[in-house]
């Protein structure tokens, strides 16, 4: 970890400043400044934390997929079984779909969700080491420990479900995890156990949200109590504990209410959309280009991954979504809609299951804020919870509001039990469709890969349509420099 921390902790970030209105980003790397300069104030020590929001949405590696958070989200979903390729036309993602990539000790993008994850950790560190020292309010140093803290919690979070194993709540969870990185240091460490992590995860996010009391965010780039208590929620349902699960995930909606029908077929590409809590938003000035999120997920930017082989929904899911529901005109069976699903130009290949769920506003720029949590995932964590528990009542009552919001139609369910369960994970993997989450959710439920029965190719998935649950597939491999700039100290995943 030495070398991969050297290279985190010497990164060029850019910085905001804190005194514009709209927080808009300067070009101002925060490798330039020394720590002390760095915290000496609470005004250069919002810069610092900027600076990581900023990485959020950065190309760091100049590999064309790794455009941040948004990176992990394109791994997370094309691994699973709802976004399928409806040709071979490109190549990127193409090895993780094929579950190629993250099986491999030399892959980018191995590499790439563990550095970016530290990377983030490292300067988090970095805030949280030095800004009780500095001169200001303590209203602001509570708030910028807070979302330091959360940013620490919720990269070790995303690093022990791709890197460890699976978090079973009715084991010991002694097994590996990942490293735990709690100091600004360059010194390597072993892996902790999945237990040590998630514990850690816990007492950050509990600390964070003790401090986030009182305090107003500038803009959803920022965390706060709500963000915080979501991501605790994200946490709690991983690890089984579904009485947290459920009143984090209440607390954390608090004040936010569901979009039209109207808005959700607006392109989810803006961050002022009153259901979304956590976003980046993303300025015509730092345009992302070819490694934006919209670059690989929208139908309307002139990218070639968009042009020829843009990713459509699993055939057998878009079957499961009821007449009448908002959600049914994001894809068109057809492929022949040219009305409902226009294309830019005559260069764009249209597939039957094509999706319009993401589009960019103007079609000359790749940009658009990219979602990170939304109130109906706060929904269906609390319905997913209360079902799983057995309280089938107030999982449908819990599950209602967003189900009739999206089809007015929807009458509350009278399912039971494992058909209930089913219905709220069909209603959670259409609601998040491409915003990264299948992977997780079926590795944290121990279910099974099945792309059968549908529109996926054997050809295109190299044969992959099924992965057993349990399977020592469901942990990524640790890339090879990490294994040896440690001297062997961190130890390999199961190949």
């Amino acid at each position: 970890m030495k070398k991969l921390l050297t290279i985190l902790l010497a990164s060029s970030l850019l910085v905001v400043n804190t005194a514009c209105e709209e927080d808009y980003l300067e070009t101002v790397p925060t490798d330039q400044v020394s720590a002390a300069d760095a915290f000496k104030t609470t005004t250069n020590a919002w810069a610092a934390l900027n600076g990581i929001h900023r990485i959020m949405y950065s190309q760091i590696y100049s590999v064309q997929a790794q455009g941040g958070q948004s990176g992990n989200m394109l791994y997370m979903d094309i691994m699973g079984e709802d976004l399928v390729f409806p040709t071979s036309s490109s190549s990127w993602l193409r090895n993780e779909y094929q579950w190629i990539s993250h099986r491999s000790t030399s892959a980018s993008s191995v590499y790439y969700n563990y550095a970016f994850y530290y990377m983030i950790i490292a300067n988090a560190n970095m805030v949280i080491s030095n800004i009780d020292q500095a001169e200001g309010p303590q209203s602001d140093i509570k708030a910028i420990k807070a979302e330091a803290l959360t940013y620490r919690a919720w990269a070790h979070f995303n690093l022990v479900q791709m890197f460890g194993e699976r978090f079973d709540a009715s084991s010991a969870n002694n097994g590996l995890g990942v490293p735990l990185v709690l100091e600004p240091t360059i010194t390597p460490s072993p892996r902790n156990t999945v237990a040590e992590v998630y514990a850690q995860i816990n007492t950050d996010l509990d600390d964070a949200i003790g401090l986030f009391a009182g305090y107003t965010r500038n803009n959803k780039s920022h965390f706060d109590l709500t963000v915080a208590k979501g991501i605790k929620a994200r946490v709690a349902l991983t690890q089984q504990d579904y009485a947290t699960a459920v009143t984090m995930a209440k607390e954390a909606r608090t004040g936010y209410t569901l979009m039209s029908n109207e808005d959700y077929l607006g392109g989810f590409n803006n961050y002022d959309n009153k259901e979304w809590m956590w976003s980046s938003r993303i300025v015509s000035d730092q345009t992302n280009y070819f490694y934006s999120f919209f670059a690989y997920m929208s139908n309307n930017f002139s990218a070639s991954v968009i042009r020829t082989t843009p990713k459509v929904i699993f055939s057998v899911l878009y079957d499961k979504i009821a007449e009448g529901d908002i959600r049914k005109k994001l894809w068109d069976p057809t492929g022949t809609n040219t009305v409902d699903f226009p294309l830019p130009a005559s260069t764009f290949q249209r597939f039957k299951y094509h999706s319009r769920k993401f589009r960019v506003a103007d079609q000359s720029l790749s940009i658009g804020d990219v979602p990170y949590m939304r109130a109906a995932e706060m929904y269906l964590i609390e319905a997913e919870a209360l079902a799983r528990q057995g309280k089938d009542a107030d999982a449908a009552t819990a599950l209602y509001p967003l189900a009739v919001n999206r089809n007015p139609s929807y009458v509350k369910s009278t399912n039971t039990g494992a058909a209930l369960i089913e219905e709220i994970m069909i209603q959670r993997r259409v609601e998040l469709w491409g915003e990264g989450f299948r992977f997780y959710d079926l590795k944290r439920t121990n279910s099974a890969l099945n792309r059968n029965g549908g529109n996926h190719s054997a050809t295109y998935t190299n044969g992959v349509l099924d992965v057993p649950a349990g399977d020592k597939r469901w942990q990524f491999l640790i890339h090879q420099d990490e294994i040896n700039n440690s001297n062997g100290l961190i130890e390999q995943n199961p190949q």
